[in-house]
Order: C-alpha cells, then sequence, then structure tokens
C-alpha cells in the first residue's frame, strides 16, 4: 500500500486507492499459497488444529490424548498445518517443541494435510526407543494419512505410544476418512456461481474509485492525515517484538511463579511419601526433580544477565526467551502430574484419615516451638541481638502458622460432621501447607542456636591458637635473619606486617566483646578466622611441604563448606516460609548459592588433586551468594508489609484480623482466592478453586 501511494504521487489518491483495492480482490480470489512456521501450542488442551482437519472428530482425539496423559504419563501434542513452511518435518517438529518448553514426556505430531507429511518430536530423554517410535509411524499414523483419516492418526498414535510403553503391540486404527485438502482450498473457489459476483465487486470497486478520485483537496488532505484503518484479518502481518522492559518483566514473573509451584510441589511430596511410601510418589518425585532442573537453568541464566547487565539487545532477549523456555517446560511438566498426583492423594475420599494426621502433627508442633523459644531466650541473655536477628521473630511466625492450620483443621472437621468432604479438602491442604512451614521456621531457629553455641566453642579453642601464630608472626617479622632465610623480602615483610595489624585488631575486639558479657559468636568467629588464615597462609607458605599445604587448603575449605551450609540453609528457609513476598533477584542468588555449594560439595567428596583448590572458593561463593539472597528477601519482605499497610500491620501473632492470614499470604500457603495452593505448574497449583 505504501509503494502504491508513493509511485502515484499525492494528486491520485483515488485511483492509488482502486488499484489497492483491486490487488486485495485478487489477492483474496486466487489460491492462498500459506506457509506455517513453528506454532505456539494452544493454550488450552493438546490440540493445535490450524486447517479444520478434525471438525466434528476433536472430541474423540481429545479423549485419545487425555487417556495416554492419564494412563502412560506421556502427554501427546497434535498440530495440524498446511505444511511445513519450506523445512524439513522433524526440524519443524523440533523448533515447535523448543518454541513451547515441551518437557521430556512430551510429544509432538505434527501432521502438513497438504502435502501428506508428519512429523514427530521427541526428547532423547523422553523413555522411548526410537525403534519404538518408527513402530507407532509404521503401524498407526501413515497407514491413517494415506487414507486422509486425519482424526485417526492422532488417536492411533495415543493408543500406539501406549502399547509400546505397556510392551504391547501397536494395531492400526479403524480409518475414517476426512477431507482430502483440509485447508488447502482457495478462499474463494473457482465456478461460474462465485466468479460472477466476485466480478461485480471488481467492478463495484473501481466505480467507487472514479468516484473518489472526484473528491477535493481538502477531501485528500484530511484522508493523508489520517491514520490507515487496519485491515481485518491483515493486523498480524508483522506483529512487533515485545519491548526488553516488558520481556525482562515477565522473566522475573514467571520465575517467581514457577519457583513457588516447585517448593509448594516440593512439600506436597513429602506428606505423598510419608503417606505412601517413595515407589507410589517416584513418578512425582520425578517430576519435581526435571522442573527443579529446568528452574535452575533458567536462574542461571537470569544470574548471566545481572553479572553482564551492559549486554547487547539480542543476547538479551535470547536469554529471556530461553529463561520463559525453561519455566514453561517446567510448570508442564508439574501440571502432567496433577491429576495422577489428586488420585494418589485423593483428599476428599481421605479427608478423615488426613485429618487425623494432621491433627497429630499440629498437636507435636505446639511443644517444639516453645523448646525453640526457650532456647533463643536462652541465649539472648549472654548473645548480642544481632548474632539472634535472623531468626528472632521466627517462634511467633511458627505460632502464626499454627494457629492458621488450626483454624483449618477445626473447619475440616466442621465440614465432614456436615458430610462435606469436598469443603473439607482445601481446609486439610491448607493446614498441611501451614504445618510445613511452622515446622521450617521451628527447625531454622534450633539450627541457628546450635551454630551459634558451636560458633562460640569453636571460638574459644581458635583464640589461643591465633595467638600462638601471632606470636609467630612477630618473631619472624623481627628477626632480620629469619627474613633472609626465609627469602622474605620487603614485599613480603609489608605484607606480614598488615597481616599482624589485623590479627591484633581482630584478637583486641574479639577480647573487648567477651569482657563486655553480651557479644555475637558468629561475627566474632569470623573475624578471628579471616585474620588467623591470613598469618597461617604467610607462617606455613616457606618450608612447608606439599602435603602439609594440602592438608591446610582441605582444613580451610571445610570449614568454609560448614559457614556456607548454614548460610545457605537459612537463607532457603527464609525464602520458603516467605515466598509470597520475595521476588526474583532474591530467587536467583539462592539459586545461585545452591549451586555453588553443590559443587563445593562435590570437590569436598572427590580425590584428585585439585579438589581441595576447587572447594574454599565455591563455598565461600556460595556463602556470600546465600547472605545476598537472605538480605534481598528480607528487603523484599519489608516492601511486602509497606504494600499492604492498608490491611493493617503483619506482626507475629498480632490481634489484628490480618493476622494469621497475612502470616499464610506471606508464605504463600494461600493464593489470592485464599484457597491454598497444591502440587503442579502454574496451570493446575490453584485447581482446590474450581
Amino acid at each position: 500500500m505504501t509503494r502504491l501511494l508513493r509511485r502515484y504521487g499525492s494528486g491520485a489518491p483515488g485511483w492509488a486507492t482502486v488499484c489497492a483495492l483491486l490487488a486485495l480482490c485478487v489477492l483474496l480470489l486466487a489460491p492462498p499459497a500459506r506457509a506455517d512456521g513453528p506454532l505456539d501450542l494452544a493454550r488450552t488442551g493438546r490440540i493445535t488444529d490450524t486447517v479444520g482437519a478434525l471438525r466434528e472428530r476433536r472430541a474423540e482425539v481429545a479423549t485419545a490424548l487425555e487417556r495416554l496423559r492419564r494412563e502412560a504419563r506421556v502427554q501427546l501434542f497434535v498440530t495440524y498445518v498446511r505444511d511445513f513452511s519450506g523445512r524439513a518435518g522433524h526440524d519443524w517438529a523440533d523448533a515447535t517443541a523448543d518454541r513451547n518448553g515441551l518437557g521430556p514426556r512430551d510429544l509432538v505430531l505434527a501432521i502438513a494435510t497438504h502435502d501428506r507429511r508428519y512429523a514427530v518430536s521427541a526428547a532423547d530423554d523422553s523413555g522411548f526407543r526410537p525403534a519404538q517410535l518408527d513402530r507407532v509411524a509404521t503401524a498407526a499414523i501413515e497407514p491413517a494419512l494415506a487414507s486422509h483419516a486425519w482424526a485417526d492418526a492422532a488417536i492411533g498414535a495415543a493408543a500406539g505410544y501406549q502399547a509400546v510403553l505397556q510392551g504391547r503391540p501397536v494395531r492400526t486404527p479403524a480409518l475414517t476418512p476426512g477431507a482430502d485438502d483440509p485447508g488447502g482450498e482457495a478462499l474463494v473457489p473457482g465456478g461460474r456461481g462465485v466468479w460472477l459476483p466476485a466480478l461485480l465487486v471488481m467492478g463495484s470497486c473501481a466505480l467507487g474509485g472514479y468516484l473518489l478520485a472526484r473528491r477535493g483537496r481538502r477531501a485528500r488532505d484530511r484522508r493523508a492525515a489520517a491514520p490507515a484503518p487496519a485491515l481485518a484479518g491483515f493486523t498480524r502481518l508483522a506483529q512487533p517484538l515485545t519491548p526488553l522492559t516488558a520481556l525482562d518483566a515477565e522473566a522475573a514473573q514467571i520465575l517467581v511463579e514457577t519457583d513457588d509451584a516447585i517448593r509448594t510441589s516440593e512439600e506436597e511430596l513429602d506428606l505423598a511419601i510419608d503417606q505412601f511410601g517413595r515407589r507410589a510418589a517416584l513418578p512425582f518425585a520425578e517430576a519435581v526433580a526435571y522442573a527443579r532442573g529446568e528452574a535452575a537453568r533458567a536462574f542461571r541464566l537470569r544470574q548471566r544477565l545481572d553479572d553482564a547487565p551492559h549486554q547487547d539487545a539480542d543476547t538479551r532477549r535470547y536469554t529471556l526467551d530461553e529463561i520463559l523456555s525453561r519455566c514453561t517446560s517446567a510448570n508442564r511438566r508439574l501440571d502432567a502430574e496433577s491429576d495422577a498426583f489428586d488420585r494418589l492423594r485423593a483428599l476428599k475420599e481421605n479427608a478423615p484419615q488426613l485429618l487425623a494426621r494432621a491433627e497429630e502433627a499440629a498437636e507435636a508442633l505446639a511443644p517444639r516451638i516453645d523448646h525453640a523459644e526457650t532456647t533463643l531466650a536462652d541465649l539472648a541473655r549472654g548473645c548480642a541481638a544481632s548474632a539472634l536477628a535472623p531468626v528472632a521473630q521466627h517462634p511467633a511466625e511458627a505460632r502464626d502458622r499454627l494457629a492458621f492450620a488450626t483454624a483449618g483443621l477445626a473447619q475440616a472437621r466442621r465440614s465432614l460432621a456436615e458430610r462435606d468432604p469436598a469443603a473439607a479438602a482445601p481446609a486439610i491442604r491448607a493446614a498441611e501447607a501451614a504445618l510445613a512451614q511452622a515446622r521450617t521456621l521451628t527447625t531454622a531457629v534450633l539450627r541457628h542456636t546450635h551454630g551459634v553455641l558451636r560458633a562460640a566453642k569453636r571460638l574459644r579453642a581458635l583464640l589461643p591458637e591465633t595467638e600462638a601464630d601471632l606470636a609467630r608472626a612477630r618473631a619472624l617479622l623481627a628477626d632480620r635473619s629469619g627474613l633472609r632465610a626465609g627469602d622474605l623480602g620487603g614485599e613480603r615483610a609489608s605484607e606480614l606486617c598488615a597481616r599482624i595489624a589485623r590479627a591484633e585488631r581482630a584478637l583486641a575486639q574479639t577480647g573487648r566483646d567477651l569482657a563486655g558479657g553480651r557479644y555475637d559468636p558468629l561475627a566474632a568467629l569470623q573475624r578471628v578466622e579471616d585474620a588467623a588464615a591470613g598469618l597461617d597462609e604467610l607462617l606455613n607458605e616457606e618450608g612447608a611441604g606439599t602435603e602439609a599445604r594440602e592438608r591446610r587448603a582441605w582444613a580451610l575449605g571445610a570449614r568454609a563448606l560448614l559457614a556456607a551450609r548454614g548460610d545457605v540453609a537459612a537463607a532457603r528457609d527464609f525464602v520458603c516460609t516467605h515466598r509470597g513476598a520475595i521476588g526474583s533477584r532474591a530467587r536467583t542468588r539462592l539459586a545461585e548459592a545452591e549451586r555453588h555449594l553443590t559443587r563445593a560439595e562435590e570437590a569436598a567428596e572427590a580425590t584428585d588433586d585439585a579438589a581441595a583448590a576447587r572447594l574454599l572458593p565455591e563455598a565461600r561463593r556460595a556463602e556470600a551468594l546465600a547472605r545476598q539472597a537472605r538480605e534481598l528477601a528480607e528487603r523484599d519482605v519489608r516492601g511486602f508489609a509497606d504494600q499492604n499497610a492498608h490491611a493493617g500491620p503483619y506482626a507475629p501473632q498480632s490481634p489484628h484480623p490480618a493476622g494469621a492470614i497475612g502470616g499464610a499470604l506471606l508464605g504463600g500457603i494461600i493464593l489470592g482466592g485464599l484457597l491454598p495452593a497444591t502440587f503442579g505448574g502454574g496451570g493446575t497449583r490453584g485447581r482446590l478453586a474450581e
């Protein structure tokens, strides 16, 4: 259209319109030359039919696909398009699977109806061997396509995949032919009854164009100034890219939602394992592990973007798209198992037994919270507030979660008394989640207090060792001959002086802390350990053999690993129990901390020569990232409180009505509709609201 206007100039807009309308008529009357690129699969269901191949048999295909998902835990997505846009069929199918973030138990059957071609996309770890896929193709798919039985190709494929997984032969389905080339006909087929009206339309277009050409210059100017109206059906010929800022926000949101879905699924999976054993829960454990792996890769990509914020736009867009794909894949896998998980747990049918188990757990939890609170109060008499600040509010928050659970269990008991298990099930599920968080908060308190006591004990043992090392360093510095014998030049001597000064300051500060009565054992131990490590490094470099240096590296790495485990666990517990408020940045740092901790633990178990050298930096990196995650998470929680100030401030054990409910929202126990989240991805985790 723009080219036509430029060609004829501003003096003849009417004839430009004539030509444009005539061109549009020819376009509409000509047979379509359409090419279908890799698709966005339908948001609901597993059928994407762009050519109308299934027509009235769509429900039959949907039933077959659902049976495969329910009985074999395999999702088959079927697409019907006119052609594969000049690409190899398997490339087209793989690209569609990648575009939609499909998981290992997801298959794509792509059918090009005009060319009667097809392709199947299956991941390497799908559980299907190539020979099995070939058997299904030969026996079920190809005979159906040869007969134009488009629906039967999908029905036969679904039955065939289930058969090969069960060791049964693949049978050719009963065939009911459909249209020869659905979607392949011209928009306006040939024939006198059509072409004659079409010619009349074209003539009308020409007449209308002639009349338009006679309009005055003012009318032409108004038309030129006005924006051209969009033609129906042509508004998305060139869809603009999502702006990077919007794509970034979308990636951040899906990271949070995916992480929430995985944490909720992990919690309910633990309940299923306790109830039915690991063997019965194995498929769901595999789904959670897969989703956790995909989320970890997505968080790794997010961390790379955070580490290099000035990357070019194309690189950032590609990385953000990959994050979306990974998260979508994780959610699809969890969603695929949600129905089977519901059948395993059977909340409504097993409501009386589940209620009894939850009430027993709540009764046992109350004294444990009391014990944690007492232990914290005892330590507070000898420790600075900073030593206990990370868990100071945990006992009160645990009581809030317990109060919420107790109220939910009471509601469930009333519903069961009224013979309404459907109403009891959500209340039981919410209570289970609240009890899990109360246990996590209580365990975090006990673990932290144990860490404080362990730090105080370690500090008492380390002080005399560090004082002895400090004396050796002073003697070495004072002995000029010792400097020459040890080949310590002026630069080394200056470094030794600096480390001596640091150790002196650390010991002096620790002495003042201990004399003051209340101090922070964790901070004091960190301070003294850093100073001792600096002295030890210089004192033992000269004259120490390889074995001695390796022992020292292992010892430093082991202490760093212990500290990293504590910090990562503390950050994980805080994020898990406050996830309703925590954004993607804190979760990204936590995921990276967990990754580095895993690498540190692998190094600790390794036997190669470089393992000791890997252990210390990995452990320290994990510790630093965990502390960043905790700091960011606490900032998010404070922001959450400010944003919800209109509902009353959330304070543990507050008499305000938002007290227990606020804690449940803060913990992500209940969703926006005040109904509990359950096992599943983003599409199913809120299904108890249905």
